[in-house]
């Protein structure tokens, strides 16, 4: 009898346990080119890094091989204002604005009573340029620290902008709340989520940065929801982890942090080596190109443009 009893326990928690969605049939894959730190200050060189990567992402554009351009932030050095993104970023960048999705990194994008023009020029608001971002397009006018997510086939994409932390607490506080509630909903939905931020908490250190450690509240929900990647800038140089948790330990369903700096900045050698960190180099301009499947697996290649070092691969399902 009281096998029985146990038996019948374990049927009946096994028939309240829920199961995890099914993929949708025959979702397409997506395609997405990334990068951040791009435009040195008055640069109008085609020939530049700076000018390769965005001819080669504006290509991708026009030929409709990407479905997104994820901009990591850092758009136009050394401040962003409306007249550099008019007059110098466009002339090398504007081909990817119809498929940008952008976020606001601090001081050189966004620094407030500084340089607030980013969100300007990415709604089409600075004089001489009216063309909008995609986000934009599709959203009408975004603040620079205002989150907001997307949906790409059977992936979710949260962008937050990592300058609430410096200028305000209550605003990044708030921005943690809604991480949370944004990504529960996409979870329920099915999807697999990502997160992108400009400036890297799973990062190597450089002689101007290291670990964002402010961000550890973003990160923690993250890990709640078993993020599976993320997409971060700011170092001027290229990074990959491994699938890492919030501790800091290697493990299967973690979170593959992806740090891509090198749109044409001056690169940065790095002063420390974190164990979850798997690959890395500083001698490379490019971009990132990743393929999401509808399972949850997904493969990267980075595309040298100024330079030879490359990193590809493929994370599974499971």
């Amino acid at each position: 009898m009281a096998a029985v009893s146990a038996a019948l326990l374990v049927l009946l928690a096994t028939a309240c346990t829920p199961k995890p969605p099914e993929p949708p049939p025959n979702v397409p894959d997506v395609h997405i080119a990334a990068v951040g730190d791009m435009n040195p200050a008055d640069n109008l060189d085609p020939d530049s890094p700076s000018g390769r990567n965005g001819a080669a992402i504006a290509k991708l554009v026009e030929n409709n091989e990407i479905d997104a351009f994820l901009g990591l932030g850092d758009f136009q050095y050394e401040t962003g204002y409306c007249d550099g993104y008019v007059n110098t970023w466009t002339k090398l960048w504007g081909g990817t604005i119809p498929k940008l999705y952008w976020v606001s990194g601090p001081n050189h994008d966004w620094e407030p009573g500084r340089n607030e023009d980013l969100a300007k020029f990415m709604n089409g608001q600075c004089k001489g340029s009216t063309e909008k971002a995609a986000i934009n397009q599709e959203r009408g006018s975004i603040g620079n620290g205002e989150p907001y997510s997307k949906d790409f086939g059977n992936w979710h994409f949260a962008f937050l902008s990592s300058a609430l932390w410096r200028y305000d607490q209550k605003k990044a506080s708030d921005a943690t709340k809604w991480l949370d509630k944004d990504l529960a909903a996409a979870q329920k939905a099915g999807k697999h989520l990502a997160v992108v931020y400009h400036e890297p908490y799973f990062t190597s250190d450089t002689d101007e940065h290291g670990r964002a450690g402010d961000q550890k509240p973003w990160i923690d929900v993250m890990w709640k929801y078993r993020v599976r990647l993320t997409l971060s800038g700011s170092q001027h140089n290229y990074e990959r982890s491994c699938p890492v948790n919030n501790a800091d330990k290697c493990v299967k369903d973690g979170m593959t942090a992806f740090q891509v700096s090198t749109g044409g900045i001056d690169l940065r050698p790095f002063t420390s080596k974190p164990r979850y960190i798997e690959k890395r180099f500083s001698d490379t301009r490019g971009f990132l190109r990743l393929t999401l499947h509808g399972n949850g697996s997904f493969d990267w290649n980075f595309v040298p443009t100024t330079g030879s070092s490359t990193d590809s691969g493929t994370r599974s399902a499971n």
